[in-house]
C-alpha cells in the first residue's frame, strides 16, 4: 500500500501496476494462510481434547471402580467434558501466540530497520502494550476460578436432583431441591457476570492502548513527513505495519484468557492421570507367570480356597464392594503398603493389569450390557471351555431366550441375532442381571468373583442359579458376595465379614447355628424368630444325623 500510494506520489504508473500485482498476490496468499490457519489451528483443538480423552478412558479402565472412590465421579465427567475442551483451547492458542510473538518481534525488527524513527517508537510501544494487561490477569483468573467451583456444584446438584427425582417426589422434597438448584444457578450467574467484567476491561485495555499508539506514530510521522524526513509512501507503510500488529497483538490477550481457565482444567486432569493402581513390576518376574491357587484378601483376612465355591456375608454392601474390587487387584485403601489380594501368594496388584484380569474376573453389582446382538454381547475373550449355551443354561437364561426370540426382527426366531439396547434397557432387571452373570460365566477365568448375581430375581429361579453356577464352575476358584440363604446353603465354604474383617468361617448351617450376628444379617428376623428357627434348624440336623 505505501509503495502504491507513492507511486501516485510520484506519477509513476509503472510502479503502480507493479503494486497492484503485489496486492493482488499478497491478498492471495493471505486468504490460502487464513485458511490453512483455521485448519491447523482446529485440528490442533481437536487433536489435544481427544487424546487427554483417551488417556482419561484408559485411566478408567485401569482403576475400575476404584476411581469414583478416590476421585468424585462428578469430577471425573467434568474432565473429560468441559476441561478437555478448555485443555485443547490452550494447546490450539499456543500455537497462534508463538507465531504471533515471532511475527511481532520480526515486524518490530524490520521496521527499526526501514524506518528508525518511527520504528523505535513502536519497538518501544508493543512491549508496553503487551505487559499493560498483566496486572490484570490475577483478579480475572481469581473470578474465573469463583465461576468454576459455583458452576460445578451445580452441576453435582443438578446431577444428584435427576438421579434422585422418583424419590424425591416420592417423598414431596422435588421443589426444595429445586430451590436449592435456583439459588446455586443464580449464583453461577452472578459470577459469570463478574467474571465477564473483568475480561471486558482488559479486551477494552487491549482496544484503547494499541489505539493511543496507532495515533502516536501517525501523529509522529506526518511531523517527520512535514519535516521532509520521511515521504508520504513511507508514513502509509508504517502505518499499515501497525495496523496489521493489531492482530497479533490480540493473541496475547486471548493466550492470557485460555492460561487462565485452562490451568485449573489441566491440573484436574492431570490429577486423575496420576492415580495409579499400582507400580507394576520392573523386574519382569511377574509378567508371563500363571496364576492359580488360593485367593487371600490380607487387608480384611478373607481366604478363598482354589477350586472351591466360597461365599461372602457382608452387613454392609459398600464393605462388599471395597472387597471384590481388591479381590480383582486394585490395592487397599488402608495403611500404606498393604498389597491388594494375593492370588497364589502374587499379589495381583504387581503384575500387569491384561493378566490380572485374565486370572480374575469380578462382576459388579450393577453390571452394564452392552448394546449388540446377544451374540455379540457372548463374545468375549475367554478360555474355550464354556460356551454360551452351557453360560445361558447356567444363568436359567430360558425366558430371556424366549423374549428375544419373540422380539426378533427377523423371520429366523433366532435370539442369538436379537439386538439388545443399550445398557439393556429393553429387558428387566433380573433377564439383564441374568445375561450378565452369564456373559461372566463364557469367560471362565480363574477365579470368579460375582457381587450380588441374583439380587433382581426370584426365589424359584435362584435357587436353580445358584445349582447351574456350582455346577458348571466345579472345581474352579468362586466368590459369591450375597446374603441370600439360597446361595449360602449351597457353598462349600461361607465366610462372615463384620467391620470389614474375616470374622468367622464355616458352612451356612454351622455359622447360622452358632454365630448370632451372622444369623442377624442372614435372615433379618427378630431375635424371638431367630430362636425358634435355631431349634428347627437343630431338629432338623438331629433327624438327619439319626437317619
Amino acid at each position: 500500500m505505501g509503495f502504491a500510494v507513492q507511486a501516485v506520489v510520484d506519477r509513476s504508473g509503472a510502479r503502480l501496476a507493479m503494486a497492484g500485482g503485489l496486492m493482488a498476490l499478497l491478498g492471495a496468499l493471505t486468504a490460502l494462510g487464513d485458511t490453512m490457519l483455521h485448519r491447523t489451528a482446529v485440528t490442533n483443538w481437536i487433536t489435544a481434547a481427544a487424546r487427554v480423552q483417551q488417556l482419561l478412558a484408559r485411566k478408567t479402565a485401569e482403576l475400575g471402580s476404584a476411581l469414583t472412590r478416590r476421585v468424585a465421579a462428578g469430577e471425573v465427567v467434568a474432565v473429560s467434558t468441559g476441561d478437555v475442551e478448555k485443555i485443547g483451547w490452550f494447546v490450539e492458542a499456543l500455537s497462534r501466540f508463538a507465531s504471533a510473538a515471532v511475527t511481532t518481534l520480526a515486524v518490530c525488527v524490520a521496521l527499526v530497520i526501514y524506518q528508525p524513527a518511527l520504528g523505535l517508537v513502536i519497538a518501544i510501544g508493543v512491549p508496553v502494550l503487551t505487559l499493560a494487561v498483566l496486572p490484570l490477569l490475577p483478579p480475572a483468573t481469581k473470578r474465573a476460578d469463583e465461576q468454576r467451583e459455583k458452576a460445578g456444584r451445580a452441576t453435582e446438584l443438578a446431577s444428584d436432583t435427576v438421579a434422585g427425582l422418583r424419590v424425591l417426589r416420592g417423598i414431596g422434597g422435588e421443589e426444595l431441591f429445586l430451590t436449592r438448584y435456583r439459588r446455586a444457578s443464580q449464583e453461577v450467574r452472578k459470577a459469570a457476570v463478574r467474571s465477564a467484567r473483568m475480561w471486558a476491561l482488559i479486551a477494552a485495555v487491549q482496544v484503547a492502548l494499541p489505539g493511543l499508539l496507532l495515533i502516536a506514530v501517525v501523529w509522529y510521522g506526518v511531523g517527520l513527513a512535514q519535516d521532509g524526513r520521511i515521504g508520504v509512501g513511507e508514513l502509509v507503510t508504517v502505518y499499515g505495519v501497525v495496523t496489521f500488529l493489531l492482530f497479533p497483538l490480540r493473541q496475547f490477550e486471548e493466550i492470557a484468557m485460555a492460561y487462565s481457565f485452562s490451568r485449573p482444567s489441566a491440573q484436574r486432569a492431570a490429577r486423575v492421570l496420576a492415580l495409579r493402581r499400582t507400580d507394576p513390576s520392573t523386574d519382569g518376574e511377574a509378567r508371563g507367570m500363571v496364576l492359580t491357587g488360593d485367593l487371600y484378601d490380607p487387608e480384611s483376612g478373607l481366604l478363598a480356597p482354589a477350586g472351591l465355591l466360597t461365599t461372602v456375608v457382608c452387613g454392609d454392601p459398600d464393605v462388599a464392594g471395597r472387597l471384590a474390587d481388591r479381590l480383582g487387584g486394585h490395592a487397599a485403601e488402608g495403611p500404606e503398603g498393604v498389597p491388594s489380594a494375593l492370588l497364589g501368594g502374587v499379589a495381583l496388584d504387581e503384575v500387569p493389569l491384561d493378566e490380572a484380569r485374565a486370572a480374575v474376573l469380578v462382576q459388579d453389582k450393577d453390571p452394564v450390557l452392552t448394546s449388540g446382538t446377544l451374540a455379540e454381547l457372548l463374545d468375549v475373550p475367554s478360555s474355550g471351555a464354556v460356551d454360551a449355551d452351557a453360560a445361558l443354561g447356567a444363568a436359567q437364561c430360558k425366558d430371556v431366550l424366549a423374549a428375544l426370540a419373540q422380539a426378533s426382527v427377523d423371520d429366523s426366531g433366532d435370539p442369538m441375532r436379537t439386538r439388545i439396547t443399550e445398557r439393556g434397557r429393553s429387558l428387566s432387571g433380573g433377564q439383564r442381571q441374568r445375561l450378565a452373570l452369564a456373559r461372566s460365566l463364557v469367560t471362565d477365568p480363574e477365579v470368579l468373583v460375582l457381587d450380588e448375581p441374583t439380587s433382581a430375581v426370584d426365589s424359584h429361579t435362584e435357587a436353580r442359579i445358584a445349582e447351574g453356577v456350582r455346577s458348571l464352575r466345579e472345581g474352579r476358584t468362586t466368590v459369591v458376595f450375597s446374603s441370600s440363604p439360597l446361595l449360602l446353603d449351597r457353598a462349600d465354604r461361607v465366610v462372615f465379614v463384620r467391620d470389614g474383617r474375616a470374622a468367622a468361617v464355616g458352612t451356612h448351617r454351622e455359622l447360622l447355628r452358632d454365630d448370632s450376628a451372622y444369623r442377624a444379617v442372614v435372615t433379618r428376623e427378630p431375635d424371638e424368630e431367630l430362636g425358634t428357627e435355631l431349634a428347627e434348624l437343630k431338629k432338623t440336623e438331629h433327624i438327619e444325623e439319626s437317619a
